[in-house]
């Protein structure tokens, strides 16, 4: 049988800025192919975490895998050696990162900004990966909009860029950070649309967001966080439905 594909498994994470303690003893487990929703009040420790599955952040303790290997570090022996940041940028292929501030390229078009990290991250031809790139924004709705720079673009129109780009590296887990929060309402729709669309195709997803609509229709999964730790998770219908944790309630009670 073939190993899982996009399987993170997340054992005792701490993180601290100083003496501010952002990740407490965090474990988690993601099922390959699954959508795991992350909420939680703002300082929760949702965007580190998931800084964290990508070795954006580094940990303090505890470790991070997917599909068994370590992020960001190599076991030798009882202790853990970070990797090199070629192998660093290397894994990262294998995690697709869409920021909350869509970060394109400014002086790139969308189709440019789509095709840049599989041919300089990865070495593909760039006559490869053009055609993918050019499927991937039709599959985000903007086939029309391959020649067009950033600035150009609204910004949910921008975002949808940005969950392409993320795609066209083929990763095995796809991370969301609040990818609808620099969004005018009237654009959200959109790009959860897109985000449910790649929900269905099996990809591995993370998804930090404060769209409890879109937990309770789409995930597998839903975690919350407060104060740095996980404080409950489960499927959508028992965590936002009959949540057992007064933080869990009092939360939901201020966002429904």
């Amino acid at each position: 049988m073939s190993a899982p594909v996009g399987l993170v498994e997340v054992h005792g994470v701490h993180k601290s800025y100083g003496t501010l303690e952002v990740l407490r003893d965090v474990s988690l487990t993601v099922r390959p192919g699954s959508v795991t929703v992350v909420l939680g009040p703002s300082g929760s420790g949702k965007s580190t975490l998931l800084r964290a599955i990508n070795h954006l952040e580094k940990v303090d303790k505890g470790f991070i895998s997917i599909d068994g290997d370590l992020v960001g570090y190599v076991r030798r022996g009882s202790t853990l050696r970070e990797l090199k940041e070629r192998e660093i940028l290397r894994q990262r292929t294998q995690i697709g990162f869409v920021f909350q501030s869509f970060n394109l390229f400014p002086h790139l078009t969308a189709l440019e900004n789509v095709v840049e990290a599989p041919v300089s991250a990865q070495g593909r031809p760039r006559a490869e990966v053009e055609p993918e790139a050019r499927e991937l924004l039709a599959r985000v709705g903007l086939a029309d909009k391959a020649d067009v720079r950033p600035r150009q673009l609204s910004g949910g129109q921008q975002q949808r860029v940005a969950i392409a780009r993320a795609l066209a590296l083929r990763p095995k887990v796809l991370l969301f950070d609040e990818p609808t929060s620099a969004l005018d309402p009237e654009l959200v729709g959109e790009v959860l649309d897109v985000i449910k669309d790649v929900a269905r195709s099996g990809t591995t997803l993370v998804v930090v967001t404060h769209e409890i609509g879109f937990a309770r229709e789409v995930a597998d999964t839903v975690v919350f966080m407060d104060d740095g730790v996980v404080v409950e998770q489960g499927p959508p219908c028992e965590v936002l439905d009959d949540p057992q944790h007064e933080r869990t309630r009092s939360f939901l009670q201020k966002v429904l």
